[in-house]
């Protein structure tokens, strides 16, 4: 069987970087990385609760976090960052309190910035979020590939694959379904590839939805 890596920490240190940056001890190591998670999961549960969203697609592309001692710097890169600016100050407050109750700071500060992408539909988890939204409405995944890619092509990237896997269309046995359209060099190091891995529940059950996209050549 052919050897499996995750195309971005295949990348750390020549078109990837870390997505949070920090220096902890041996020994507190785990804890920051657990508060990493929290700090991401609470934007994430918060955005779905307080914003109403139209087509089912939350925008965040990534979260990067910095760390120092006595602050916590967020920034959300969102491709649709209305959502938040509506309010945006009251929203940005209410979020960073929620931020800080969740994880009981007291003398340490959130500070969170929201940065807007050009190209919302050239980002995986975007799309990822866009085809699990057809997907829960009950669209043909060929249908939403399909879409998806047309929309990637807008976005002027230069190669795509999308991966669908689990029972797709509700049939009994689960399959794996894929689709590529331009080049996809995985093996390429230099080749800045963009990978998100998705899960998303459908009234069948699990689906997973895997997503590359070749943007250039360094």
């Amino acid at each position: 069987m052919g050897q499996k890596i995750n195309p971005l920490g295949f990348r750390l240190g020549t078109t990837q970087s870390h997505h949070s940056i920090w220096f902890a001890q041996p020994k507190t190591y785990s804890e920051g990385l657990q508060e990493d998670q929290k700090i991401r999961d609470c934007i994430k549960n918060y955005i779905q609760k307080n914003m109403k969203i139209p087509s089912g697609v939350e925008g965040i592309a990534r979260i990067e976090i910095q760390k120092r001692i006595d602050l916590i710097q967020v920034i959300i890169y969102m491709g649709f960052p209305k959502l938040l600016i509506e309010g945006r100050s009251r929203r940005i407050e209410e979020l960073q309190m929620a931020i800080q109750k969740e994880l009981n700071y007291v003398n340490r500060k959130v500070n969170i910035t929201i940065r807007r992408i050009t190209n919302p539909y050239g980002d995986p988890n975007i799309l990822a979020e866009f085809i699990a939204g057809q997907l829960k409405n009950r669209v043909s995944f060929r249908k939403a590939m399909k879409k998806a890619i047309e929309l990637t092509e807008q976005a002027d990237t230069k190669g795509i694959q999308v991966q669908i896997a689990g029972r797709i269309d509700g049939k009994e046995i689960a399959r794996v379904e894929w689709v590529r359209e331009g080049r996809v060099p995985l093996q390429t190091i230099r080749a800045k590839i963009d990978y998100c891995c998705y899960t998303v529940r459908t009234i069948y059950g699990v689906l997973g939805i895997k997503i590359w996209i070749f943007l250039e050549e360094e």
